[in-house]
C-alpha cells in the first residue's frame, strides 16, 4: 500500500523557526514528525513527537534507527545550539558540543534517510545554517565552524545524491524575530542590528518557513547544493 502523504522530519520543532516550519509543512499537507529535548513538550496538533538528546550517543543512535524505519521523504535539520566566546578562551568541550549538535547530528540523520529516498527516487533535505555559515564575526568561532561545515556537507551531499531526485540545500537565517533573539539582544541591541539590515527590520519565522516549504516541495525541481541566505540583504552589504 503506497503512502498518501509525504513524511517530513523537523528537528528542534517545538519552538521558534523549527515550530514555524513544522506548522507550515502540516498546513501543506505533509505528515510531520518533530523532535525536541523534553519528554513532555507541547507540539502542533496533527504532528508526531519524538524526544531526543543530540548530545547523548544512545539517544541519537535510537533516533537514527527509528528514522530508518519511517520512510522519510523530507528532512529538515533545524536543531542547533550556540555559545559565543573569545577564540583563545573557548572551552574545547563547548566547541565539541556545538559541532556535535550542529554538524555531526545532521550528518547522521542524512545518512539515515538517504537509502529510502534513493529507493523512492525522490527526497528533499534542508539544513538550517546561518548568516554565520556564510560570513562571520568575533566570538563566533565555534558556531561559524559548525555552520560553515554544515554548508560544506550539504554541498557534498547534493553532488552525490541529486541524480537520484534528492535535492539538498542549506537555508541561512539572518536576524529573526524570535523570543530568543529578543532575550539575547534586548531592545537596544535589536535597534542597532536593524541599522545594518538593508530592509531595516528583523526577519519573521513565517518567512523562513515559506522558503523551506518551497524547497521541499515538488515545485523545486532544480535547486540543489545551495546555501540560501534569508537575511534582508544583511550579508551582502
Amino acid at each position: 500500500m503506497s503512502k498518501i502523504k509525504y513524511r517530513a522530519v523537523v528537528t528542534g520543532g517545538t519552538r521558534g523557526i523549527g515550530l514555524a516550519i513544522a506548522e507550515r509543512l502540516l498546513k501543506d499537507g505533509l505528515e510531520v514528525i518533530i523532535t525536541g529535548t523534553s519528554e513532555n513538550a507541547e507540539y502542533p496538533t496533527g504532528a508526531s513527537y519524538y524526544p531526543v538528546d543530540f548530545l547523548n550517543d544512545n539517544s541519537v543512535a535510537a533516533f537514527v534507527e527509528f528514522l530508518k524505519q519511517q520512510q522519510v521523504d523530507v528532512l529538515v535539520n533545524n536543531a542547533g545550539i550556540n555559545k559565543i566566546g573569545e577564540f583563545a578562551s573557548i572551552d574545547i568541550e563547548d566547541f565539541d558540543r556545538i559541532l556535535r549538535v550542529n554538524l555531526r547530528t545532521p550528518f547522521q540523520l542524512c545518512q539515515a534517510v538517504i537509502p529510502y529516498m534513493k529507493e523512492n527516487n525522490w527526497g528533499r533535505i534542508v539544513n538550517l545554517t546561518s548568516i554565520f555559515g556564510n560570513i562571520s564575526k568575533e566570538y563566533r568561532a565555534s558556531y561559524s565552524s559548525s555552520k560553515f561545515g554544515l554548508d560544506g556537507m550539504t554541498a557534498a551531499l547534493s553532488a552525490e545524491v541529486s541524480e537520484f531526485g534528492i535535492l539538498a540545500n542549506s537555508v541561512g537565517p539572518g536576524f529573526i524575530d524570535t523570543d530568543l533573539t529578543r532575550s539575547v539582544l534586548g531592545d537596544r541591541g535589536i535597534a542597532e542590528i536593524k541599522k545594518g539590515i538593508p530592509m531595516k527590520r528583523l526577519g519573521r519565522i513565517d518567512e523562513i518557513a515559506s522558503l523551506v516549504s518551497w524547497l521541499v516541495s515538488k515545485e523545486n525541481t532544480y535547486i540543489s547544493g545551495q546555501n540560501i541566505m534569508i537575511d534582508g540583504g544583511f550579508s551582502r552589504v
